[in-house]
Formats: structure tokens, sequence, C-alpha cells
């Protein structure tokens, strides 16, 4: 389970506080994917960053009584200079992995060939997502947490590897999608809401969410 009570969160922006969350409370069951509506701009990667720890609240709490992803897309983990075969690797020891089978599991989804083997600062920004949400599969999580949905590759062979794993990991894990576009979570989630000016809009299901959502647009 994921819990938020009563949390805030602003920043400063120079001129003015802009306000990510007010007083916001909810709770994510194991099950029962959630996926967010948000605006460009209201602060999503900030919302998905505070569920993955990487980020705290200005007031309240937040209860995570399972194991929950870093964000997809989130490179601070991986190093620029190594491979991405050290970097599986070294990921895979921190979550006490078998390192063999996550660089295998890896290596198969990218279709990088010989670049697996180079450093990723050499990489692309469609490689660098690849590799990202890979690493990301390969590791065992309870919710796994995704900003603005499927990497951006023009990779025909990964985006159907990759679509199908994920959909496969619905059947017994959660996944927390937030994105601006109501058609990326039409295939994952169960239930939906709606973040704007602070305040998280919590509904059953995602037609509900997207009236609220078309009606503020």
């Amino acid at each position: 389970m994921l819990e938020f009570e009563n949390v805030s969160k602003s920043f400063w922006t120079g001129s003015q506080r802009k306000v990510i969350l007010d007083r916001a409370s909810f709770r994510v069951e194991l099950g029962r994917s959630l996926g967010i509506l948000a605006p460009n701009g209201t602060g999503k990667t900030t919302l998905v960053n505070m569920m993955a720890g990487l980020e705290k609240p200005d007031e309240g709490e937040i209860r995570r009584s399972c194991r929950i992803s870093f964000p997809l897309g989130f490179m601070g983990g991986v190093i620029g200079k190594h491979s991405a075969v050290e970097n599986s690797r070294y990921i895979a020891r921190l979550y006490g992995l078998d390192p063999d089978y996550v660089e295998a599991f890896c290596r198969w989804l990218c279709g990088l060939g010989e670049y697996f083997d180079q450093p990723l600062g050499t990489y692309s920004s469609g490689m660098k997502s690849r590799f990202t949400f890979a690493l990301l599969l390969a590791l065992d999580f309870d919710i796994y947490l995704i900003d603005e949905g499927m990497p951006g590759s023009t990779d025909v062979e990964f985006n159907r590897k990759a679509g199908e794993i994920l959909r496969e990991r619905l059947r017994t894990t959660t996944i927390i999608i937030v994105s601006h576009s109501p058609k990326t979570l039409e295939q994952f989630v169960q239930q939906a809401a709606v973040l704007r000016d602070g305040r998280l809009h919590m509904f059953d299901s995602l037609e509900e969410a997207k009236q609220l959502y078309d009606y503020e647009a």
C-alpha cells in the first residue's frame, strides 16, 4: 500500500509560490493500478518523486508498506561513464538480484546490440529511455511508477516487447502512471485521479476523471 496523509508540497519560483499538493490524502491499494491526469506544469514529476521517496513533502506523511520502484525515466541510479552492462549489474546487486539475469534481461529487451557495452553517456535519449525501462522491468517491485507512460522510442520491436511485459506485470503488480494524456492511461489503470491547483481529485474510473479533466482543460 502507498498512502498520502495531509501531504503538502510547494516551491518558490522566484516570484511566487507554486503549490504542487495542498493537504492531499489518498491511498493506492495493491491490485488497483492508478492513473493520474495532470496538465503540463502542475508538478507531475514532483508527485512521482515523492511517491518513490526521492523528494520529501513540506508537511504530512507518506507511508509505504510495499516495494515501490524508482520512476521510469529516473537516471539518478545509473552512471553515464559506465556501460549498460556495468550499470545493470551494479543495480542488480543493490537490489539483491542475480547480476547475470538482470544483464541478460536488459540486453534482450533493449536490443541495443554493441551499444550495450558502451558508456551510457554516448547514448541518444531514446536509447537511454529503453535501457532505463528495461532496468525497471528487470527488478521486482509491488508498485511501478511511470511518469508520462512508455518511453518515446521509435523502435517497434522494443515497444512491442516492453508493452507485453508491462501488461503481464499488471496481473501481479500495481502501476501508477502520471500523464497529461488520458489515452496513455486507458489500457493500464482501474482507477484515476485529476491533479490540478494542488488538489488531487480521486475517481473510481478513468471515464469519470476524464469528465473533470476535459471540463477544466
